[in-house]
């Protein structure tokens, strides 16, 4: 009983995949050996940090992040992720980054983690960011800058 639990929604995760053409802009990942766990693949928790290398590498590259000297600074308050196929060291991996949602001093970005070449990701998830202003800590607006280049992520652009 509880197998055919799993399957079921092993199968239902699998069909919500992710495809190269649902993200807008991709950045390589260089896979480490430390990556991969006893069990020979990338550990789960390792894509988390994938997710958070590829999300702050376009807004430091494309919004003009500065993250030793800008006033404002995100936090991230929410992240998720569906394992389609495993990956190892010494994997060629390319991180797929779109932006779901934008709000005022938030953003839902939708990421994959893709060998590299493959259509298919190997795991996609999601990440939120929260702007504050690094001195408080204080929910703030999303500056100008960075805002401009989010928009180019998202389904309208």
């Amino acid at each position: 009983m509880m197998h055919s639990r799993f399957i079921s929604e092993r199968m239902r995760v699998k069909s919500m995949g992710a495809s190269r053409d649902q993200f807008k802009r991709f950045f390589p990942i260089t896979t480490r050996w430390s990556d991969n766990d006893v069990y020979g693949h990338v550990n789960n928790v390792v894509y988390y940090s994938y997710f958070d290398t590829v999300a702050n590498q376009y807004l430091i590259e494309e919004g003009g992040l500065d993250i030793e000297q800008s006033k404002e600074i995100a936090f991230v308050v929410n992240s998720s992720c569906d394992y389609f196929s495993p990956v190892a060291y010494p994997s060629a991996l390319e991180g797929g980054l779109s932006v779901e949602h934008l709000g005022n001093s938030s953003v839902r970005y939708r990421i994959g983690i893709f060998e590299a070449g493959s259509s298919e990701a190997s795991a996609a998830g999601t990440f939120t960011h929260v702007f504050v202003t690094r001195a408080t800590q204080k929910s703030c607006p999303i500056p100008d800058s960075i805002r401009s280049a989010l928009l180019k992520l998202t389904s309208e652009s």
